[in-house]
């Protein structure tokens, strides 16, 4: 029976790209949004995909929405966290707003998910836990203390989460992408775009495509004694 995987922010982005290679992959794969709506009718029909909606940084809806997945197709068994958002400024002028949206999408929402999900990947002694976190977890950069530090915390989260699930056959690993080509990077101005590729050494940006395999690698049955370890997919930039 195919494994049941979800991916949160599934509907765009790097978030789209898994969704299409586990589905490649033989997985019945979910995808999470927050509010698009026109884009995740756009994903579902190009993809056969199905969406929930609802925000990932709200515990109670993650709890509520797992048991609505589980209920309608059955066991979760393979979660991606995925879902990230920017709000970018320098310190001395970024608001607390700004911080705790950022906070709670990206790092909140992976505490939420798999505390949703983790007793039954105990009960049924099996999971696949990938975290999405950044080069920028990894390096900081500048005016995105928020978005750093919750990425960074991601990478923390892991190796704590890989611990506890090791001796269930509960896997949690991280990706750190580098910068992709995603619709968000290629709307960087071409000037500050050709700055950011002449620091990355094979020459390019990344494809979200690039991405989604090393997440398939790390859901599948063959990385069954990888846990705790990010792979970073930059194309060199940052070497960790």
């Amino acid at each position: 029976m195919a494994r049941l995987a979800v991916v949160t922010g599934g509907t765009r982005g790097i978030g789209e790209a898994i969704c299409f290679a586990l589905k490649d992959a033989g997985c019945n794969v979910i995808a999470t949004y927050a509010g698009n709506d026109e884009a995740a009718k756009l994903f579902t029909e190009r993809s056969g995909v199905p969406t929930y909606k609802f925000d990932v940084g709200d515990f109670d809806a993650c709890q509520e929405t797992v048991r609505q997945i589980e209920n309608d197709l059955g066991s979760i068994e393979i979660l991606i966290n995925n879902a990230g958002i920017t709000r970018d400024g320098t310190m001395h002028k970024m608001t607390f707003e700004q911080w705790d949206q950022v906070i709670q999408t990206n790092l909140a929402s992976c505490f939420n998910m798999c505390r949703a999900v983790i007793d039954g990947m105990r009960e049924r002694n099996f999971g696949r836990i990938v975290n999405i976190g950044s080069i920028n977890g990894q390096a900081g950069q500048y005016g995105q203390v928020n978005y750093a530090a919750a990425k960074s915390g991601i990478h923390g989260f892991t190796k704590a989460l890989a611990q506890e699930g090791a001796a269930k056959n509960i896997t949690v690993n991280a990706i750190a992408p580098g910068y992709i080509a995603t619709e968000m990077v290629r709307a960087v101005p071409e000037n500050v775009l050709e700055k950011i590729v002449a620091k990355i050494p094979v020459g390019r940006l990344g494809e979200a495509d690039e991405i989604a395999r090393g997440v398939v690698f790390l859901a599948s049955d063959d990385a069954g004694f990888i846990t705790g370890s990010t792979l970073s997919i930059n194309g060199g930039q940052h070497m960790y």
